[in-house]
């Protein structure tokens, strides 16, 4: 087996993704759910991604392969500030149990061995979340929103208690400093790849701010702001956004996010646990929802 840096290439970003997706259906398919069957729309963002990362964190963004130069696992983290970030791991079935994990995951860790602060959006993966504890992190069960946006969706939500935005490129010192603020280090050039894929909402008035991540698949990407009911009316506004049809999801919300979990059960979305928020060194981020992918 060899690790070597993920490269900013077609192949390499196709070669994560063919590893995540066999990884994760696998799991999925133990837990009786069915795989993953996602668009082409959305197989392009992660690809966009996977070379996002490989251009910003090469030295955190790691590809496995073995003896005949076939991927077998994967692992990709950001330094962001003084906050380091796990955005992906993942090994193929076949390979598991024979260290190839624990070499990725040892790399990782040594590129953010300067940090003090880590957050991981972890499964419910036992071995995963093992991995996750031995590493330092604290596990903070999550829960995940999920449902189909209808017109009684519509109707359940209040009217919003204020204005918001449709952001752009130029909100992006006012993003970073909502970053810093909620999880000590700023997204930087994250926020450059987000905004090709996502609409941004924003509010910035004189009794705080606050952004919104949308996309249009219907998830609630990344979400920061100074006040809960800043926070709840951005997720408000994101849910009233959604064309009727879409499919909604709203994930990793910790106890902290209290206030999203009101908004969702409000709009009639099911509530349900998914995984972990592992964290090092902070406290869980409020009012905060990570990016699986940005964290």
């Amino acid at each position: 087996m060899i690790l070597r840096q993920l490269r900013d290439t077609e192949e390499d970003a196709e070669a994560v993704r063919t590893v995540a997706s066999a990884a994760f259906d696998t799991s999925r398919a133990l837990r009786g759910e069915p795989a993953a069957d996602w668009p082409p729309d959305r197989l392009a963002r992660i690809d966009s991604r996977n070379r996002h990362l490989a251009r910003t964190d090469p030295g955190g963004c790691w590809l496995a392969v073995d003896d005949v130069g076939m991927p077998v696992g994967t692992v990709l983290s950001t330094r962001r500030e003084g906050t380091w970030g796990l955005a992906l791991f993942a090994v193929l079935p076949r390979a598991q149990r024979r260290g190839i994990g624990r070499e990725l995951m040892a790399a990782a860790l040594l590129y953010g061995r300067a940090c003090l602060r880590g957050i991981i959006c972890g499964s419910r993966d036992p071995r995963a979340a093992a991995t996750y504890r031995r590493a330092g992190f604290t596990l903070h069960p999550a829960m995940r929103l999920r449902g189909t946006v209808d017109k009684e969706l519509k109707t359940r939500l209040p009217s919003l208690d204020g204005a918001v935005h449709e952001g752009t490129a130029r909100h992006r010192d006012l993003l970073d400093s909502l970053d810093r603020r909620t999880r000590g280090g700023a997204h930087g050039p994250d926020h450059e790849e987000m905004l090709r894929h996502s609409r941004l909402l924003v509010v910035d008035e004189l009794t705080g701010s606050g952004y919104c991540y949308v996309g249009a698949d219907g998830d609630v990407e990344l979400l920061a702001a100074t006040s809960r009911r800043l926070a709840g009316r951005l997720l408000t506004a994101a849910l009233l956004s959604l064309p009727e049809g879409t499919e909604v999801a709203v994930e990793n919300l910790t106890a902290e996010q209290e206030w999203a979990v009101d908004v969702g059960l409000a709009a009639g979305l099911e509530l349900s646990n998914a995984g972990y928020v592992c964290l090092r060194g902070m406290r869980p981020p409020s009012p905060y929802i990570p990016s699986g992918a940005f964290l």
